[in-house]
């Protein structure tokens, strides 16, 4: 899936010749459902491609996973009936090229572990945290805290778009 815009051929070219990259955001509520993460995963891919981050890339793969696992995390553990799940992407092009993913469960009582906490053994992750392993493996940066003027949470991670 390709978008008809003047994205980059190269990863060279990203930040000083992409019109597309800048300073953008994309924000929307999905169900918390599996469905919902799928389409969430696919927005992100399709907004990253139409910004100058085109599909193939290192760059456009890594934020499109870590975004799968935050949504899908979001719909495991903090599922809420009748609640939805907000993803935020945003991505800055100063001081260099970043894309920030943020996922808003209503779940309070269940929290993911700190990322400090994720280098213990294996065994404790027996109930899940595999896949922060995989967001803590590629995010320059990753974290939660409270979600702000609601009940709930918000799950972060940062890549680097160079």
């Amino acid at each position: 899936m390709m978008s008809d815009n003047l994205s980059p051929t190269d990863l060279s070219q990203l930040a000083r010749n992409s019109p597309h990259l800048g300073d953008r955001f994309f924000a929307l509520r999905f169900t918390s459902t599996a469905r919902g993460a799928r389409l969430a995963r696919r927005l992100v891919a399709v907004r990253l491609d139409e910004w100058g981050v085109p599909y193939g890339t290192g760059p456009h793969e890594t934020v499109v996973l870590v975004a799968a696992e935050l949504t899908a995390n979001a719909v495991r553990h903090g599922h809420v009936p009748g609640r939805d799940f907000h993803l935020l992407l945003r991505v800055t092009a100063a001081p260099r090229p970043l894309a920030r993913i943020e996922v808003s469960d209503t779940r309070a009582e269940r929290v993911p572990p700190r990322p400090a906490q994720l280098t213990g053994p294996r065994s404790e992750l027996s109930d899940g945290g595999r896949g922060l392993l995989l967001v803590e493996a590629l995010a320059d940066r990753w974290g939660w805290c409270p979600r702000l003027g609601a009940p709930g949470k918000t799950v972060w991670a940062e890549c680097a778009l160079m």
